[in-house]
């Protein structure tokens, strides 16, 4: 009997980092020097202009994402970094998800389950239909798991982003 891999568990790392070219670049290649794929990535403006709010996924144990985010805590261009505990975040993401939808029934069928996620109908064709839905990621893989069995036909997800539900915001060094 083969034995059952275990997957290490999926880390969330937050950080500010100056909104200027290359910053991405750097953040990458040091992720990929430690070995690590990253899941998924979100980059967008933050609350101070300048800066920019980064939010990686990884899978690893411990002590290695420890000392990825020790690694980016020495980048001239990161101002705050920290691997968020999951139990006291939120973590949301977006997917645009394009099905098939041949006839009235797989339409009214698709809209009953647009509903129960919460999600929006936001472009409609004869043949297909593009469903936003947002929410935790275990929430977007489930409706994307449902939506394979009307046909996808492409499929767009942001990665997930974050914040602490703490008011301080990113524990951690600032510079």
């Amino acid at each position: 009997m083969e034995a059952k891999q275990v997957k290490p568990p999926l880390n969330v790392i937050s950080f500010i980092v100056e909104n200027k070219p290359g910053v991405l670049f750097k953040v990458a290649w040091l992720i990929r020097r430690r070995a690590f794929n990253i899941e998924s990535i979100s980059v967008g403006p933050a609350e101070r202009p300048g800066l920019a709010r980064m939010t990686i996924t990884v899978y690893g144990d411990e002590t290695l994402v420890e000392q990825v985010v020790k690694q980016l805590r020495k980048l001239i261009d990161v101002v705050k970094v920290s691997k968020l505990d999951p139990e006291n975040t939120v973590i949301r993401e977006m997917a645009l998800v394009k099905v098939n939808v041949p006839d009235q029934k797989a339409r009214a069928d698709l809209d009953y389950y647009v509903r129960a996620f919460r999600g929006k109908i936001v472009d409609v064709a004869p043949d297909a239909t593009i469903v936003e839905v947002t929410g935790a990621p275990q929430k977007v893989d489930a409706f994307i798991e449902l939506m394979k069995g009307f046909g996808i036909k492409e499929l767009a997800r942001t990665g997930a982003t974050a914040l602490l539900r703490s008011p301080k915001g990113i524990p951690g060094e600032e510079r």
